[in-house]
């Protein structure tokens, strides 16, 4: 039966097939980098990030919504990011890992707004400019951004915006009762969807592909990017999908280097939570030549190492959880001889409770463990280059439990309690914890 979600698939094959070619690696942008000094971009040696020839070693955060900020249309600030990125600055935060831009999401999500792809190759050309503007005032600080490109969950579109536009419907409100379930089965089939990735790959050359209006390089050649990502939190959603996904990280990886042999690629994986437990998918993913260092997220909380209700009281074992998680991994970097990073970790607020002023003190405990284990890495030549804690949302405040248009954007995503896991510029001991890890790792870093 010829249906109209079959009569949409074929219009979208067509438009794919005409705008954009991928065959494999050999059908990609001809764009090539203009020879920049490639001294400026962050590489790797062996396990060791490096920076200008020397190791980089960094405490970074998360901050999905800076391109947002730094834009001129609904939503944007741009004071209001440049004084978020002077206070990180100051405090020795100098990596900030960035969303490029929310997908248009399901009505059912209360996704991000504005989107800066409203439909399959239609990009919001205001969004894009305040990413060239993030960029550039980046670099005038001279710290380096990571930027994921898709996103697993339908808070910013990901992967239902994709499945939507080749007739999946709306992706399910994971957030009701039984509706993680339902998200799962619906998201499994964005691994199998060779349509569905196809946008995907045409949204990746439009994306790294850009030239910044703000610096006039191509973004192959802006030094304040250190990384593209291909997902946040990437996965195949289902055991049986192992194979279609880690194909699809394969061509992706590829594609982007291609595009820009300059900037490292990374996965933007959880660990083996986002490889269905499966250890050996992790390893195989990264042992693609074309991705260049592991990462993993460690949510204590929501991955049922503490309790919900009183996680307080589950501080201790969600430090040895994650300590075992990191060794885990850190030996599957060794093994590939290739660098880490702890690129999500976070920590509800006393009770699980969220808002401003809620004491902080097991996130802040949670904190120094996690930042414990990056510098006693550092310290004893082991993989781990840096960590982005979850996240910065700075002068930002809430509004109210959710996110709606026009509130202040916090790391928070739209539908989740507005202030849980976000660290405000008033959350002093957080802030002092986060100040004395970067001290800590810049003086271990320098030259004796």
């Amino acid at each position: 039966m010829y249906t109209r979600n079959t009569m949409k698939r074929h219009i979208l094959t067509a438009l794919i097939a005409s705008t954009f070619l991928f065959t494999g690696c050999n059908g990609c942008s001809s764009h090539k980098a203009q020879h920049p000094d490639t001294t400026q971009f962050i590489t790797t040696e062996g396990t060791k990030l490096l920076k200008q020839g020397k190791p980089y070693h960094f405490v970074g955060c998360n901050m999905w919504y800076a391109s947002i900020l730094g834009s001129t249309g609904m939503g944007g600030d741009r004071e209001r990011l440049c004084r978020e990125l002077d206070m990180l600055k100051e405090l020795g935060v100098t990596n900030v890992r960035i969303l490029s831009g929310p997908d248009a999401g399901s009505d059912l999500a209360n996704p991000a707004k504005p989107y800066l792809q409203v439909a399959p190759g239609v990009l919001n050309d205001t969004i894009l400019e305040g990413l060239d503007y993030t960029l550039a005032e980046l670099e005038r600080r001279d710290m380096e951004a990571v930027i994921y490109l898709n996103n697993a969950w339908d808070w910013s579109g990901g992967y239902g915006f994709y499945l939507k536009e080749c007739g999946y419907g709306d992706s399910p409100n994971a957030n009701i009762e039984g509706g993680y379930d339902r998200y799962v089965d619906y998201c499994s089939d964005f691994s199998r969807d060779t349509v569905a990735q196809q946008l995907y790959y045409r949204y990746i050359e439009q994306i790294v592909s850009r030239r910044n209006t703000i610096t006039g390089r191509p973004y192959s050649e802006e030094p304040s990017i250190m990384a593209w990502q291909l997902c946040n939190e990437p996965r195949p959603f289902a055991k049986d999908n192992k194979e279609q996904f880690a194909q699809w990280i394969a061509h992706s990886a590829a594609l982007i280097k291609q595009l820009d042999p300059n900037h490292l690629v990374s996965t933007g994986s959880e660990g083996s939570v986002g490889c269905e437990g499966d250890m050996e998918l992790f390893e195989r993913i990264h042992q693609d030549p074309n991705i260049d260092y592991l990462t993993i997220h460690i949510w204590p909380v929501n991955w049922g190492w503490a309790s919900r209700t009183t996680p307080d009281e589950d501080i201790e074992k969600a430090c040895h959880k994650s300590s075992q998680y990191i060794a885990l991994h850190t030996d599957m970097a060794l093994q590939l001889g290739k660098p880490m990073v702890i690129e999500e970790f976070g920590f509800s607020r006393r009770g699980n409770q969220a808002g401003i002023g809620v004491p902080t003190e097991s996130r802040d405990a949670f904190y120094h463990h996690i930042f414990d284990e990056v510098t006693h890495s550092i310290e004893s030549g082991g993989p781990i280059a840096g960590s982005n804690f979850w996240g910065w949302s700075g002068t930002g405040r809430p509004s109210d439990r959710e996110w709606k248009a026009g509130d202040d954007y916090l790391c928070d995503p739209p539908h989740e309690p507005q202030g849980w896991y976000s660290v405000f510029d008033c959350d002093t001991t957080t802030i002092e914890t986060i100040r004395y890890a970067a001290e800590s790792i810049q003086h271990i870093s320098k030259p004796q």
